[in-house]
């Protein structure tokens, strides 16, 4: 592979393939077959512009090195499918959860504690569900498992999941706070040693205390609205997410409304920016601006919120397979993935179904480059774009 100063991991879940394209002429430096990533578990920032993402068929995690001179560094068995990745601040120490996958109801209590820097990896049972995950620094490494139904964080000491014995056994949390039953969505600020999670009731945040957690404030939506996903903005510590409001009926979901949420972690002071009907799914941080997609069937576009509060709007075209009024945004439909990097200007976006990428200049808002893939991306795919040292590694949840 040919080092360049920013590269876009893109991954076809479907096909089963993961290309690696430099960035900004879009040529492509490698690709990997027969490897189906978790869509939902996504990429994870590690230092030294690396990544970490699960195979779920093989069930693997794999560490990418997508500037180094093969793409896969390593690859490590864990239980799938994978639901949620997350590792501590030093990158070394990573846990997989489990979630439904193809399966109607929770049936898997499993995750995987790995140690990158010695190659140890234990699973352990904890608690069926789609839980939620965060590791914690500050001394030895704490996991936190955001539970619900009943809602909690549930906190474990690393070293006790690592040296667990063979044979999967149940572990015990050693301190509990207690959550609304609704969360989803976690975010870690390693600076403050903060934990957050998402509800219906806004943002719960929680602190490190010793070998346990003590709750903090619950920052408010300001917004009839929830948010379903949360981030950490390494540029400037502060909370993102997208609040989507109206009818939870999914096949109401062009009358969505979308509203960026931003949380600043100095002042304390949450902005609220309209975005528009239908569906907003997860967002990006380039350089200087936050990137959204927004699908409705009276046409897509990507939405470039700038650090001056300046909203630009860039039409797409139009996906064969889109969801259309009277159908649900889920369901055998074709959708978009969105990308981007703090140290860069650029910010890419899926044309799922067509095997497009579209990589536009945030500061202009046009399409620089218009990568076309072997496979058709189907769902959209997912992708991450690295610039080397750019800050990513700083947010520490897969996304």
């Amino acid at each position: 592979m040919t080092a360049t100063a920013s590269t876009l991991l893109v991954s076809d879940h479907v096909d089963g393939s993961v290309y690696a394209a430099s960035v900004p002429d879009g040529a492509v430096t490698a690709r990997l077959t027969g490897r189906h990533l978790s869509e939902h578990a996504g990429f994870l920032a590690l230092p030294g512009g690396r990544a970490a993402c699960v195979d779920d068929r093989r069930g693997e995690l794999l560490i990418l090195d997508p500037f180094g001179d093969e793409l896969v560094e390593n690859a490590i068995p864990v239980a799938v499918p994978a639901e949620h990745l997350a590792c501590d601040p030093s990158g070394r120490r990573l846990v997989v959860t489990t979630g439904l996958g193809e399966n109607a109801e929770p049936w898997s209590d499993l995750l995987t504690v790995v140690d990158l820097a010695t190659g140890e990896a234990a699973r352990v049972r904890t608690r069926a569900g789609e839980p939620g995950v965060t590791v914690l620094g500050g001394g030895d490494p704490l996991v936190v498992l955001r539970h619900r139904e009943p809602g909690a964080l549930a906190v474990h000491r690393f070293a006790d999941l690592l040296a667990a014995p063979p044979g999967c056994p149940v572990v015990t949390p050693h301190a509990i706070l207690p959550l609304p039953d609704d969360g989803h969505g976690d975010a870690q600020d390693p600076g403050s040693g903060r934990v957050f999670a998402a509800t219906g009731a806004g943002v719960h945040s929680a602190r490190r205390k010793d070998d346990t957690l003590v709750a903090g404030t619950v920052i408010p939506w300001e917004s009839p609205a929830r948010g379903w996903y949360l981030r950490l903005d390494t540029r400037r510590p502060a909370l993102w997410t997208t609040l989507r409001g109206g009818d939870p009926d999914p096949l109401r979901w062009p009358d969505w409304t979308n509203r960026a949420w931003r949380h600043d972690l100095e002042t304390g002071r949450t902005s609220l920016t309209e975005l528009g009907p239908g569906l907003v799914f997860r967002l990006a941080l380039a350089r200087n601006d936050t990137v959204f997609t927004r699908v409705h069937p009276d046409g897509d576009e990507l939405i470039l919120l700038g650090s001056d509060n300046v909203l630009r709007r860039v039409p797409l075209p139009a996906m064969n397979g889109a969801p259309r009024h009277g159908g649900t945004p889920w369901e055998g439909v074709e959708r978009r993935a969105v990308a981007a990097s703090p140290g860069a200007d650029w910010a890419a976006v899926t044309r799922g179904g067509h095997g497009e990428v579209h990589l536009v200049d945030a500061k202009t808002g046009h399409e620089a480059t218009r990568l076309r893939l072997s496979t058709p991306l189907h769902h959209g795919g997912h992708m991450m774009l690295l610039s080397r040292d750019d800050g990513a590694d700083g947010d520490l949840v897969g996304r």
